[in-house]
C-alpha cells in the first residue's frame, strides 16, 4: 500500500466545463478525501464579455475575456473544493464553424502530440487513478471538447498508469426530461427542426448503455454554485435558471462511460472508484 491519496483528474476544455458535467463528483470525491485535479485546456476567451458581449461583437477583448473567466474558475474551484487546477491555457478555439477555429495557437490548431506530451507531464506528477474526460465528439461537437478528448486519450498511451478512464455522458431520459424543462421555462423557445432534433437525440446514450451511476444529489448545491461563479457566462448556462431545487431534481446524478479498466468492478457502478478502495 502507499500513502499516496486515491486521485481523480478531469480534463476539461474551458472555465465553467468543470461544474457541468463532473461538479458533483468533484464536490463527492474531495469530501471523501480524495485528491481532486481539474486540467482546464483553454482560457475561454470565446465566452462572453462584460455586459454579455458577445465574440463577434465590437468591443470584445478576448484577453480580457480569459482574465475574468481565470478568476472565475478559481472561485469554482473554491466552491468544488478542488485540490489542484492546472490550465493549460491555449486560446479557445470558439463553437464548431466560428473563424476562431482557424486562429493560430488555438488549442483546435495545436498539434495533438504537443497538448498530450504536456497533460502526459501532468499524469505522471499526480499520478490519476481516474481520469474522466470527454468521448470522441466532445459530447456535442464542440472542437475543443473534441481536442481534450484526443489529447487525454494520447496522453493515456505515453504514461506507465493503467487509471479507470471515463467518459462523461447523459442518459437519453435525461436529456428528454432537460428538453421538456427548457421548454417550461422559456415559452417563447421554438420547437427544434427536424435536423436540430435528429442530432440531439444522438447526444448522450441510452440509459442501458451507461456504465455509471453517480449519485451527488447531496452535492447539487455546491455544483449549483459553482456554475454560479462563472457569472460573465450566465446567459448562457441554462441550469441556472432552473434555480437550485430543479436543479438538484434533474442534476443529482452524473453518469459516465467506463472505456479502460483494470479493477474488474462490475458494471453497471455507482463509484468512478469502484474496485480501487
Amino acid at each position: 500500500m502507499t500513502d499516496r491519496p486515491l486521485t481523480l483528474m478531469a480534463v476539461h476544455a474551458h472555465p465553467d466545463d468543470e461544474a457541468t458535467s463532473t461538479g458533483g463528483v468533484l464536490a463527492r470525491y474531495a469530501a471523501e478525501g480524495i485528491r481532486t485535479v481539474l486540467v482546464t485546456c483553454t482560457d475561454g476567451g470565446c465566452g462572453d464579455g462584460p455586459g454579455g458581449v458577445k465574440p463577434t461583437d465590437p468591443g470584445h477583448d478576448p484577453a480580457a475575456v480569459a482574465s475574468m473567466r481565470r478568476q472565475e474558475l478559481k472561485e469554482s474551484c473554491d466552491v468544488l473544493n478542488i485540490s489542484d487546477l492546472e490550465m493549460l491555457d491555449y486560446a479557445d478555439s470558439g463553437m464548431e464553424g466560428w473563424p476562431s477555429n482557424d486562429a493560430p495557437g488555438s488549442f483546435w490548431q495545436t498539434p495533438v502530440e504537443e497538448g498530450a506530451a504536456r497533460l502526459a507531464e501532468l499524469m505522471e506528477h499526480y499520478r490519476p487513478d481516474v481520469v474522466v474526460t470527454y468521448d470522441e465528439n466532445g459530447f456535442y461537437g464542440h472542437p475543443d471538447h473534441i481536442q481534450a478528448h484526443r489529447i487525454t486519450m494520447t496522453a493515456l498511451e505515453s504514461v506507465p498508469l493503467t487509471p479507470k478512464v471515463y467518459w462523461t455522458t447523459m442518459p437519453r431520459s435525461i436529456m428528454t426530461r432537460f428538453g421538456e424543462t427548457m421548454r417550461e421555462l422559456d415559452e417563447n423557445m421554438q420547437e427544434p427542426d427536424p435536423e436540430e432534433a435528429a442530432a440531439m437525440a444522438k447526444i448522450g446514450l441510452p440509459d442501458d448503455e451507461i456504465t455509471t451511476w453517480v449519485d451527488t444529489a447531496a452535492f447539487s448545491g455546491q455544483k449549483f454554485d459553482s456554475l454560479a461563479a462563472h457569472a460573465s457566462q450566465g446567459e448562457n448556462i441554462f441550469f441556472l435558471k432552473m434555480g437550485k431545487e430543479k436543479f438538484g431534481e434533474l442534476m443529482g446524478t452524473e453518469t459516465f462511460l467506463r472505456v479502460k479498466d483494470t479493477t474488474g468492478a462490475a458494471v453497471p457502478e455507482n463509484d468512478l472508484f469502484a474496485g480501487l478502495r
